[in-house]
């Protein structure tokens, strides 16, 4: 096993005591914020629809939409604010809005719009969380170990998905959906005591962006003048439009084709946890992240998707969902890193703004376009949507490597190999 995750590359950012604080606040949220999203899913699916796929969509692009929407401050504000209080701000945001909905739920008040209402209002506030947390990472690291603690924050979350979804089943069928919220919206305490007691002077704070006009569309400029960036973001916008709508492809598959309970919705989110957790321990015993790893991710992805959408069980459609979960943990922690250690620090927080838009804004689109094709044609065909985004995703990386990096393939061993000669822009930092 040493071989696969060594030690003292895989675990080194944990030596850092404000990444240990960060990162076990974090795990505290992150299985909250997966108890979440799956009791929302079952209470839209099964107590305010009748399994209506499409329902489930909207609440997706409602929750995801403002990352697009939002473009023009979020990235701005993670490069000129104090990342630490914006997050703070957030993330009590975000809590707030996990109380309102438990408590709507437990006192029998909700109704779809409310979960439509509340998905946007915490939309709007992780519009503004997730860049600041992502460039905050190399505030509590530096450089040098970016790309080993944004991995392992993957793990986190990723991990938390193998827990998160478990309770929540069990939650559900035991005292009732309202309480996942509740408890979710506790956990946010976690990360607010976390940030509270950081040790500031050991913080490693990069050069703040000036206020000045047009720093929004500088944002685009840098981004248009690297053609590698703009491979990764083209592939990011097919997958994460029409590919990893996970929550739907799941509960449309454990509700419609395989007709389990709660209970056994959230083991298959578990299962797919299993796949992301171990993507994300690969990629945190790699020094450096190689931009030949998303072309062998999206094929992957691709593959995975379209074995799923054809399994004939429920334990067998589970087993292919820990493939699709590391090809996407090795698309997004990949993606992550080069983005993040490839770009200029000043111009950090609205790069990693308009990926994550690129990444979960499509959602308006692809999720209620997912949940139409789940409705109308059945759940396999949903994920023969996300099979098809793959392979497209695939060709976009092979004329980027092709035209610029002068790829070629050779096998060895039945594995195939990757050559690229030519720099392409890409200087990932060491």
């Amino acid at each position: 096993m040493a071989r696969f995750f060594p030690a003292t590359n895989t675990f080194r950012s944990p030596r850092n005591y404000n990444y240990r604080l960060w990162a076990a606040g974090a795990l505290v949220s992150n299985v909250g914020t997966w108890m979440q999203r799956v009791a929302q899913d079952w209470l839209v699916l099964t107590q305010l629809t009748h399994n209506n796929a499409s329902a489930v969509g909207v609440v997706m692009a409602l929750q995801f939409g403002p990352q697009m929407l939002m473009l023009p401050f979020s990235g701005f504000a993670a490069d000129f604010f104090d990342r630490r209080r914006l997050l703070m701000a957030t993330q009590a945001a975000m809590g707030l809005c996990a109380l309102v909905l438990g408590l709507l739920t437990i006192t029998g008040l909700v109704q779809l719009w409310h979960v439509y209402l509340i998905a946007f209002c915490h939309g709007v506030s992780a519009a503004f969380d997730a860049p600041a947390r992502q460039t905050f990472v190399s505030d509590l690291v530096g450089e040098k170990d970016l790309p080993n603690a944004v991995a392992l924050n993957s793990t986190s979350f990723n991990a938390a998905r193998m827990v998160g979804p478990a309770v929540a089943g069990l939650l559900i069928a035991t005292v009732g959906t309202g309480w996942a919220f509740l408890l979710n919206a506790l956990s946010f305490g976690g990360v607010l005591c976390s940030l509270t007691f950081l040790r500031l002077g050991d913080l490693h704070p990069s050069r703040r962006a000036s206020r000045a006009p047009g720093g929004f569309v500088a944002g685009f400029r840098y981004l248009w003048a690297r053609p590698d960036l703009r491979a990764i973001l083209l592939m990011l916008f097919l997958i994460g439009t029409f590919g990893m709508n996970f929550q739907l492809y799941i509960s449309a598959m454990a509700v419609k084709v395989f007709h389990t309970d709660a209970g056994g919705y959230g083991l298959l989110a578990s299962m797919m946890a299993v796949g992301t957790v171990t993507g994300a321990l690969l990629a945190a015993g790699r020094e450096k992240p190689r931009i030949e790893l998303l072309l062998s991710g999206a094929a992957v992805f691709a593959v995975g998707c379209a074995v799923a959408a054809v399994m004939p069980s429920y334990w067998l459609f589970g087993a292919t969902l820990v493939v699709i979960g590391i090809s996407a943990l090795t698309i997004t922690n990949s993606t992550n890193s080069l983005m993040q250690l490839s770009t200029e620090p000043a111009m950090r927080g609205r790069v990693m703004a308009i990926r994550l838009a690129v990444a979960m804004g499509g959602t308006p689109i692809g999720a209620p376009f997912v949940g139409w094709v789940a409705d109308r044609f059945g759940a396999r065909w949903a994920l023969g949507v996300g099979a098809i985004a793959g392979f497209l995703a695939a060709l976009v990386m092979i004329f980027y490597l092709t035209k610029y990096r002068d790829l070629r393939v050779s096998f060895a061993g039945g594995r195939p190999r990757f050559t690229l000669n030519g720099t392409a822009d890409l200087q990932v930092r060491s």
